[in-house]
């Protein structure tokens, strides 16, 4: 389908990213898969070709192009080799590098950003705790003042990066019994005393995502590693999570889209009673239906990615586009599962993978209930 969001050098850009994919990432993507980690020459090569920092200022490293198309690009064509590598190299690019970029001082960014851009300083964000799930205003994540430093106490779980990361950003609650307006932002960096993150978790689906339990326990954080104002955690948050949806919902439909194309490779060859069971007029009008329905929720992500490029994308927008996707995703791949029979369920087939990785889509970035719930209240119920 031709897609009127993008111009010539993105595709470009996307030409180079498909090369590096195919060339370096996939032949090592299974052994990342049975490590639990992607290997962190990957992040380094991604710094080389500039695929980290895109809208970082050159001045620091990066690239200096404000247009998140291309960083759609980027994430499309990682999503399409596994949801897990675009949803690592998401949180870093997408979700951490506008809090870098725009609540840090000249002296943070300068200290931050140049490591950043070439991947030798992998990110990740930890909102996400143990007993408050997509409730953030109820965190228990403490900080509090000791003299210039601040002192961090709490967990935080399910973050992506979270055991190899070099910095994280952290929301931790500053007044005491606040909810959501005593929130701040802290970086915590690698080998801070008392910063623990050897906890990685188990999961269903994306063993290559290095997803983990972080822990603080007493790490004092200089003055220089709060991010942004005091008590000013909450509206960073919820200015920069349309972004995070976005990007989710860009990921979830490249990755559904990559199923069916091996599914239709896949019935036009194998064949049952004689014939290529693409022929059985069942699977052709199934397939018809998810092709469709996949090309329509394109439609509107991409008018989303486009509202988003003119400063337009609203936090409703962005929720529908996340959980509509996600619902999306997750049915097609399902049906394509089916469409392999048997060989569907065999984890050394692609799509079995891309089956068990996409479920957890309608629970991260906010679950698929809690956009219900945004987009209820944007209609004054």
């Amino acid at each position: 389908m031709d897609r009127d969001v993008f111009e010539p050098e993105h595709e470009e850009l996307r030409r180079t990213v498909r090369r590096w994919v195919q060339d370096e990432v996939a032949p090592e993507h299974p052994r990342f898969r049975t490590e639990h980690v992607i290997d962190r020459q990957v992040w380094r090569r991604a710094g080389e070709l500039g695929l980290l920092g895109l809208a970082v200022p050159e001045a620091y490293g990066g690239g200096g192009i404000d247009d998140f198309r291309f960083n759609a690009v980027v994430n499309e064509e990682l999503c399409r080799q596994g949801l897990a590598l675009g949803s690592a190299f998401q949180i870093h690019s997408d979700v951490v590098a506008p809090y870098l970029l725009e609540l840090t001082t000249d002296e943070q960014r300068q200290r931050w950003l140049p490591g950043f851009c070439t991947g030798e300083t992998l990110c990740a964000i930890a909102m996400t705790e143990p007993g408050a799930g997509s409730d953030l205003a109820a965190l228990r994540t403490s900080a509090r003042r000791d003299g210039d430093d601040w002192v961090l106490d709490g967990a935080k779980t399910f973050i992506t990066n979270g055991t190899t990361a070099d910095l994280v950003v952290v929301a931790a609650r500053t007044t005491p019994d606040s909810r959501n307006r005593g929130i701040s932002l802290f970086v915590v960096e690698k080998g801070m005393a008392g910063f623990q993150q050897d906890r990685q978790l188990e999961k269903i689906g994306q063993p290559e995502a290095d997803t983990a339990e972080l822990f603080f326990d007493g790490v004092r954080l200089p003055a220089g590693n709060l991010l942004g104002d005091v008590d000013g955690g909450w509206a960073a948050m919820m200015q920069r999570l349309p972004q995070e949806r976005l990007s989710t919902a860009i990921s979830n439909v490249a990755h559904a889209g990559r199923a069916v194309e091996q599914t239709l490779e896949h019935v036009r060859t194998r064949e049952a009673f004689g014939s290529p069971i693409g022929s059985f007029q069942h699977n052709k009008f199934l397939l018809a239906e998810l092709v469709t329905e996949l090309e329509v929720t394109q439609v509107y992500v991409d008018r989303c990615l486009a509202l988003h490029v003119e400063g337009r994308l609203d936090a409703t927008g962005a929720a529908k586009a996340k959980y509509w996707s996600a619902d999306v995703q997750n049915r097609v791949i399902d049906a394509c599962v089916q469409l392999h029979g048997g060989y569907g369920y065999m984890a050394e087939y692609d799509v079995a993978r891309a089956w068990a990785d996409a479920r957890v889509s309608r629970i991260w970035a906010g679950s698929n209930e809690i956009m219900k719930e945004l987009i209820g209240r944007s209609l004054g119920l």
